[in-house]
């Protein structure tokens, strides 16, 4: 459950995290700030990260080290009639806390589960498991979502009168991430799209 917002707000705010891809983590190490963009998954009042056991970030925040993760959508450009006013519309959620390395082999597995799924839903169910190796190459970390702001821009532009009086053009130019038609290695030209990638939409 986050900290401080009504239950719309964490609503919204479970929303945006649950249609995103790609989470921004950001952590320090020896004073030196890092930001690593990387897939993520939710599993309920937690965020679900991974990387390589030898990596600075796996490294780093294993132990419990601080941590900001953002997960922002862009939803459009906002095109003003002055060069102050441009803006752009996007709904973004920024979490805080402290990551933790998830010990127990059975939820580690559980939570690459999750992962997978995050990305293309049902897709867990049609490729192999992790292996007994990958898994040791893998640290899977969580963070808590105790404590997270949301931030919501939507709309059009907010033109001073001034500017609206010299009636140039304004509004807003949609974007939206859009899905393409699956390509096949050139192991699977012959055969079938699985479930879960003929089935694969975004909002």
């Amino acid at each position: 459950m986050l900290g401080g917002v009504t239950t719309s707000e964490q609503d919204a705010a479970y929303a945006i995290l649950d249609e995103g891809l790609v989470a921004h983590v950001g952590f320090v190490v020896d004073n030196q700030p890092f930001v690593v963009p990387m897939a993520y998954g939710r599993d309920g009042d937690r965020l679900l990260l991974h990387a390589s056991v030898a990596s600075r970030f796996a490294r780093t925040l294993a132990n419990g080290a601080p941590v900001c993760v953002t997960v922002t959508l862009l939803d459009g450009l906002v095109i003003a009639r002055s060069q102050f006013h441009h803006s752009m519309n996007y709904r973004s959620v920024m979490v805080v806390g402290e990551a933790r390395r998830i010990a127990d082999p059975t939820e580690a597995e559980a939570a690459l589960v999750t992962l997978v799924d995050h990305i293309i839903p049902g897709r867990s169910s049609e490729a192999r498991p992790g292996n007994r190796v990958e898994h040791r190459r893998t640290a899977v970390l969580a963070v808590p979502l105790d404590s997270a702001s949301l931030k919501v821009r939507s709309g059009g532009p907010t033109d001073e009168p001034e500017d609206i009086a010299t009636g140039g053009w304004a509004g807003v130019i949609p974007l939206q991430i859009g899905v393409g038609a699956p390509v096949p290695d050139d192991l699977s030209t012959d055969l079938g799209i699985p479930p879960s990638i003929a089935g694969f939409r975004r909002p």
